[in-house]
């Protein structure tokens, strides 16, 4: 434990006199945990918004395709030029999307979503907030680091949004970024690729800083008597979380440098001798490997997956063991076995790469790891359904977002298990049975978690609660309409509809009925678009809820869902230093509905005096 730890333990109020900073220094360039956390919340939230925007206007395309854009049309026109957006043949009416637009989307949509919304979001957002309170810390250990892990953060942001308004636009050969077609696709020097690349190595940094103060701070300062086994599931999660981070994006840094090499500087880390590109043979040195850049994406790409679902498992853990009055069972079970997934994640990331051509015996083993690793995620899925059995449970707004997280990631993860198999793969590879799969884990599970996290935690933030009518609204909706969105994907993907088709499909239609894609199943693309503009409006109640409730909602206690973890015994919104008293441990994160006991749940911080005996 630091010096800082020692000082705020042995006296109390030594933050009194903490003057009061500036605007800048306060909202801007602050070193505080807490409004760093905010200031990743909001700008989470703010390219959620922009992602799910993208995705709603390449819904119109799949379902409409080569309709103007109603309403935005002509000004997508104006913002990002004729190359973009075209006309009608028949009505002269701007706002047709063009192929490389769509495929744009399509890249720059999965991006945002995983790196610039929900890693940012789960990890670092909820993570500044929560976790320095619920250890007892003062802050996180590194203050600057922090700040500057957030700024890396917004300015890779920046640099993805400004590449949709360069000539030529945005990065258009997927999330995945694929060489050779991620460098042949772009002929100009300056290209939204390059703002891609330029922005990943922003957003990396910002991860492995935060990363680096999340291990530290967790090790370093916990409060007295914070032993490993009383610290909360959550810390646990961020924990783990954090080694992946460290550990599985430094070989994508590495790789997105060696990419802009070939982009820029006429290198061939991952461009092969002998392409041929338009009839001609490509003006590259050669000698590289396609199959390295996907190897070293992926070795962070499986990972990731766990970044983005350890923190939402930590979110609904809290969340379930709050609402049930009773404490989490399985807890050494969930803590082993989420250090289990942050094992195996890094011994499966092949399987996204069976089409490659490799050997039985190494698809044979990524197989089985990947089988494997389906155990951990089930013995905590197992564990959270029985911490339900014989709960006095209380439906809140938080409550429904967490018990839906549980059978949409058990859909989303038993899904994945026919991708795990390499001969399931080679039919199931690049069609909407994988979209389908990997939403189910992302949408209806992670962003789910999130969505119960921001009711849970808000009062803490702010103050005051979120209005739980609008809550519940909110969740029926968007619970309803996730499922419409992408239950009917897994047909698609059985019938064969390949991912990336910007016309829907249409170009595969049944010849004579003898080949191609049914017209029902490219008929569903309009249903499916229907259900997609419907989630969007159903956000719009959590929206007006949330801003209105920072100003006008009702005031909270500091302890208004009665919990027992530390975050929840601090003043309200905690100040400077967090804790206006010394902080000590006295038992485990759950003590919830503990015989003899006065109250239905006892604070880790109670002194074991109160205790019957």
């Amino acid at each position: 434990m630091d010096a800082s730890t020692h000082v705020a333990h042995a006296h109390p109020h030594v933050h009194e006199a903490h003057h009061e900073p500036g605007f800048l220094r306060k909202y801007v360039f602050s070193t505080d945990h807490k409004m760093i956390g905010m200031q990743y919340g909001f700008t989470a939230l703010l390219f959620l918004a922009f992602g799910f925007f993208l995705m709603m206007l390449m819904r119109w395309q799949l379902a409409y395709s080569g309709q103007p854009i109603p309403v935005i049309g002509e000004l997508l026109h104006s913002l990002l030029g004729d190359g973009a957006i075209g006309k009608d043949p028949t009505t002269g009416k701007l706002g047709v999307m063009s192929p490389d637009l769509y495929n744009a989307f399509g890249a720059m949509h999965g991006t945002i979503m995983v790196f610039l919304a929900i890693v940012p979001l789960a990890f670092a957002a909820f993570g500044n907030f929560v976790v320095p309170l619920q250890i007892g810390a003062v802050d996180m250990a590194f203050p600057r680091v922090n700040m500057v892990s957030y700024q890396c953060y917004f300015i890779g942001g920046v640099i993805m949004f400004a590449s949709f308004f360069i000539p030529g636009g945005a990065a258009r050969s997927g999330w995945t970024s694929y060489s050779p077609l991620a460098t042949l696709a772009h002929p100009e020097f300056i290209n939204g690729q390059t703002f891609w690349i330029i922005g990943m190595v922003f957003l990396i940094t910002s991860s492995l800083l935060g990363a680096v103060n999340f291990i530290a701070t967790i090790i370093q300062l916990r409060a007295p008597g914070m032993t490993w086994m009383r610290l909360p599931f959550f810390v646990w999660a961020e924990f783990v979380t954090a080694f992946l981070l460290l550990l599985a994006f430094p070989p994508l840094e590495a790789a997105a440098v060696m990419q802009l090499a070939d982009n820029l500087l006429g290198t061939s880390f991952f461009l092969p001798s002998g392409m041929v590109v338009a009839g001609n043979p490509a003006e590259v040195s050669g000698g590289g490997s396609p199959l390295l850049w996907q190897h070293l994406f992926w070795f962070l790409g499986h990972p990731e997956v766990y970044v983005l679902i350890l923190p939402g498992m930590g979110i609904v853990a809290e969340i379930i063991a709050n609402n049930t009055r009773k404490p989490i069972w399985g807890y050494k079970s969930l803590v082993y076995s989420v250090f289990a997934i942050g094992f195996l994640s890094f011994i499966v990331w092949a399987h996204h790469m069976y089409l490659t051509g490799m050997g039985t015996k190494i698809s044979t083993f990524f197989q089985t790891t990947t089988m494997i690793i389906s155990i951990p995620s089930v013995i905590i899925l197992t564990c959270l359904f029985i911490s339900l059995w014989g709960g006095s449970i209380r439906f809140n707004t938080a409550m429904l977002f967490s018990l839906a997280f549980l059978p949409m990631f058990g859909i989303g993860g038993l899904t994945g298990l026919p991708l795990g198999f390499n001969f399931s793969d080679l039919h199931l590879h690049d069609t909407y049975y994988v979209i389908a799969h990997f939403h189910y884990v992302v949408a209806p599970g992670t962003i789910f978690a999130l969505f119960a996290g921001i009711y849970f935690w808000f009062p803490k933030m702010t103050g005051r609660l979120m209005n739980e009518f609008w809550g519940k609204v909110h969740f029926i909706l968007s619970l309803i309409f996730m499922n419409l969105v992408f239950q009917p994907m897994f047909a698609q993907g059985f019938a064969g509809m390949n991912r990336r088709m910007w016309d829907g499909g249409a170009t595969y239609a049944t010849a004579d009925g003898v080949v191609g894609l049914p017209q029902s199943i490219i008929g569903m693309n309009v249903g499916i678009s229907h259900a997609a503009w419907a989630l969007g409006l159903a956000q719009i109640p959590f929206i007006i809820n949330f801003f209105y409730s920072i100003w006008r909602g009702k005031k909270a206690s500091d302890n208004p869902w009665g919990a027992t973890t530390l975050d929840w015994q601090t003043p309200t919104p905690p100040p400077h230093g967090n804790f206006d008293k010394p902080i000590e441990v006295h038992r485990g994160p759950y003590e919830y509905s503990v015989p003899g006991h006065a109250a239905d749940f006892t604070p880790q911080n109670e002194p074991e005096k109160h205790k019957k005996h």
